[in-house]
């Protein structure tokens, strides 16, 4: 059970990112650039082939102008 609880939640992680970058009109680059990440780490997060830290998810998320909270919401 633990398994696919992570796996739903990377997915959840990885599709609000997403959607928030694009909403920001920002590519991976541009957005890795404003949080001092590596743009294949994003890109990474986003394809669920990594799961962000906690510090990589404020990064982000001061990048973006959102709260923490908006990448664990569920459509």
């Amino acid at each position: 059970m633990m398994p696919s609880c992570r796996m739903k939640l990377r997915r959840t992680v990885a599709r609000n990112l997403r959607r928030l970058r694009q909403q920001s009109g920002l590519t991976q680059e541009e957005l890795a650039d404003r949080a001092n990440l590596n743009r294949n780490y994003v890109g990474m997060i986003e394809r669920e082939e990594n799961s962000p830290t906690v510090d990589a998810l404020e990064q982000l998320s001061v990048a973006l102008n959102v709260s923490p909270v908006s990448f664990f919401q569920v459509d």
